[in-house]
């Protein structure tokens, strides 16, 4: 007999590779008959198009964004704080679902429902792509905002990657409150201002 699901949402996080600011996840359920046109892997898509499909995401399909803040990043490592987002994203969707398509190679624990790995996900499946793109637009925007609290790291630029314009920011003006600690460029900095401090 073949198994048929009805209510599917696409899962997809961004923001494990940036030594500053959250992990953001979204979940997505598309209405099959109101796809927004275009929708791809959010990396493939200009920062404008991005912008304009996360509106008409918004608009048509059911959509839940979450965050694991760089405290919880700290204290549960990168990982599992990315699968907590995603967790608190499917969470947020407000309906029983039948089955979640989780973009790469782990399903996270305590998962509400049926799970499907999609490795690639985001270049494959509509609803992962549409996730992966509400989701970076959203922490892109939350990274802007703390530019502007925390100047010269390029945070607005970079997005809390290691750019060389950032871990020069981060040796001369040192750590912010959204750094993660447990990331070694941030580390290692933090651990030369207390050989220094002593």
């Amino acid at each position: 007999m073949k198994r048929r699901f009805r209510i599917i949402a696409g899962v997809d996080e961004v923001g494990r590779g940036p030594l500053a600011g959250p992990v953001t996840a979204a979940a997505v359920i598309l209405d099959p008959e109101r796809i927004p046109d275009g929708i791809n892997d959010s990396k493939k898509l200009t920062h404008p198009r991005r912008i304009a499909l996360a509106e008409e995401i918004h608009a048509v399909a059911r959509v839940s964004i979450a965050h694991a803040s760089v405290e919880e990043i700290d204290r549960l490592n990168i990982l599992r704080a990315a699968q907590l987002a995603m967790l608190r994203a499917l969470d947020g969707l407000g309906v029983k679902l039948d089955l979640a398509l989780i973009d790469g190679n782990m399903i996270p624990d305590g998962l509400p429902c049926n799970g499907e790995c999609v490795i690639g996900g985001d270049g494959k499946s509509l609803s992962i792509s549409a996730a992966s793109i509400v989701a970076k637009v959203c922490r892109d925007r939350i990274m802007v905002d703390l530019a502007q609290q925390f100047p010269g790291y390029g945070w607005e630029r970079n997005n809390g990657y290691g750019t060389k314009e950032h871990l020069e920011a981060l040796r001369n003006l040192g750590p912010t409150p959204h750094h993660r600690r447990s990331f070694k460029p941030v580390h290692n900095i933090l651990y030369q201002e207390k050989t220094v401090s002593n």
